[in-house]
């Protein structure tokens, strides 16, 4: 019963980020940027962990590794966010797993941990993938053609530094952990609104209303409850089972974009999308670990 009720919590964070498109998108109606909207939910939840955890500041400032913590997992928010707002949701979230091609690129570095055969042949089949996606009918290359489709792919490789990162300070208390990955949320999207706002990328902040502030607040709720799935979750089962559990919530974006006309499932994004997810499974699979593979978002 207890590995059901973990499998549930981490199926309701797959949900939860599966879905949060919508809200970030019902927030963008109201006149409140994406990246605003994440500043907001994470400032809040960095004061509720500050309240919770007061002396989580000294411990982040003995360990001054965890800035580059705070701009990864800050960098991952806002691309991922970004992307499922204004692009294709079914592609953005796509090309956002493409975690296993950047997990063995930037392990070796990092970690010291060079590619074995195994890990190299999941980078073929994820770059294939994103190689299908990519390639639209009039293009002569399969490049990135939008802001969704960059975005989307920068929010992935932070989400794949982040866990690498994680990884490398698994030594470090958890609550200074936490506040990195919240801060960091906080700041770039801070960072990214201002600086999107200087190239007329990004609307400054609508006057303050009930309708977006409700938003917000229940976008939060909604968010931290779905971390809070992922913590008992991950917490006590395998990580390749949380990993391919956690991989449903492409099949929550997919599906919920597809009924609400935010996506679209054509042949090649298909085709596609089923070598990325494949070699995202091959990662979690226990005799297809390679360096470092990511076990759960961040």
């Amino acid at each position: 019963m207890a590995n059901v009720l973990a499998a549930l919590g981490l199926m309701a964070n797959a949900f939860t980020w599966g879905v949060s498109w919508w809200p970030f998108r019902q927030l963008q109606g109201l006149g409140v940027h994406p990246l605003w909207a994440t500043a907001f939910i994470y400032v809040l939840a960095l004061v509720a962990l500050l309240v919770w955890q007061p002396s989580a500041w000294r411990a982040f400032a003995r360990f001054p590794a965890l800035w580059a913590l705070l701009l990864a997992a800050g960098l991952t928010n806002v691309g991922f966010n970004w992307a499922v707002t204004v692009g294709d949701v079914v592609r953005a979230v796509l090309l956002f797993y493409l975690m296993p091609a950047w997990v063995v690129v930037l392990a070796w570095p990092i970690l010291g941990e060079k590619p074995n055969a195994g890990s190299l042949a999941r980078l073929a089949l994820a770059l294939a993938g994103v190689v299908i996606v990519l390639k639209a009918p009039g293009s002569a290359w399969p490049v990135p053609d939008t802001l969704a489709d960059w975005l989307a792919l920068m929010g992935g490789m932070c989400f794949a530094l982040t866990n690498i990162l994680l990884r490398k300070l698994q030594d470090v208390p958890p609550a200074a952990s936490m506040l990195a990955l919240f801060a960091g949320g906080a700041l770039m999207a801070t960072l990214a609104a201002l600086l999107g706002m200087q190239q007329g990328l990004v609307n400054m902040l609508p006057p303050v209303a009930v309708d977006w502030l409700a938003w917000v607040g229940a976008l939060c709720l909604f968010i931290l409850a779905g971390n809070l799935g992922l913590l008992y979750g991950a917490t006590r089962l395998s990580a390749s089972a949380t990993s391919i559990i956690m991989l449903s919530e492409v099949v929550f974006a997919s599906v919920s974009a597809v009924l609400l006309g935010a996506g679209a499932l054509n042949q090649r994004t298909l085709w596609g999308g089923m070598l990325i997810l494949l070699a995202s499974v091959l990662s979690a699979l226990p005799f297809g670990k390679g360096p470092a593979e990511p076990h759960a978002p961040a």
